[in-house]
């Protein structure tokens, strides 16, 4: 029996999101180098900018025009800026940080009350826009976009590893951590059956619009959190590593 489109897309984005909490569990059982984390984080950060380049954006110009998009691309890149930024005064800055020598350390709850919070909300702003286009992807009959959902999968399993292992080295529980990871991949289920529920029915200029606007916070996230945590501790390779993830899902999305 067919399921309906919605739940199909709240359990694509529930499965992204579950990444998260793969990643939290290897950290917070074996003592992964901050190297391997980070050439993981940079080809993640390849994979998405593909996805949101040649996915999201070019099908949403596509289909709804090039006002649309660039509109939605700009309002999801600012709102994101500008949300990461309070955030980061709160002591989200490092949330993606594993904690390593020569990283900038996750803030504790002792030195920075709130903090856990702020990391948690951080964590959530940057899971959502990723489940939402899974759902959008449903829209057009065709099945769940492969590229967009490896790329949301790749691209949160080190993101979970690496905050993890953050939390831990900054003395917060294993309650703590699982629990929000578990809270966030809930949410990434249902931000991809909000996807599909609110906008069923919508014209393809307000599709392509909220598509645009999850790309524009996607970049956003991949630019000041993801691309920083890798050059912190693999500098070296960096930039090989990120057109390796791209060149990836580019032939993936070809395919």
């Amino acid at each position: 029996m067919d399921i309906p489109v919605w739940l199909e897309a709240g359990l694509w984005g529930l499965l992204a999101g579950g990444a998260l909490i793969m990643g939290a569990g290897v950290a917070w059982v074996v003592d992964v180098p901050a190297r391997v984390v980070a050439g993981i984080m940079a080809f993640g950060a390849g994979v998405l900018i593909s996805a949101l380049s040649f996915d999201l954006v070019e099908e949403a110009e596509r289909t709804g025009g090039l006002g649309p998009t660039l509109a939605g691309f700009l309002a999801g890149t600012l709102v994101y800026v500008a949300a990461n930024a309070a955030l980061a005064r709160r002591g989200a800055r490092h949330r993606k940080r594993s904690g390593a020598e020569r990283s900038p350390r996750q803030s504790s709850e002792s030195g920075q009350p709130g903090s856990g919070l702020a990391i948690a909300v951080g964590a959530l702003l940057d899971g959502v826009p990723e489940s939402t286009v899974l759902g959008l992807s449903l829209l057009g009959g065709g099945g769940v976009g492969v590229s967009v959902l490896a790329a949301v999968f790749i691209s949160n399993l080190p993101e979970g590893l690496s905050s993890a292992a953050g939390m831990k080295r900054a003395g917060r529980s294993a309650g703590y951590v699982f629990g929000v990871w578990t809270a966030v991949a809930v949410a990434s289920g249902v931000a991809g059956a909000a996807g599909v529920l609110l906008l069923a029915g919508a014209s393809a200029a307000v599709v392509a619009l909220i598509t645009a606007v999850a790309a524009g916070a996607i970049l956003a996230m991949v630019a000041d959190t993801m691309v920083p945590e890798a050059f912190a501790e693999e500098q070296g390779s960096t930039g090989l590593l990120v057109a390796l993830g791209f060149a990836v899902a580019f032939t993936i999305g070809r395919l």
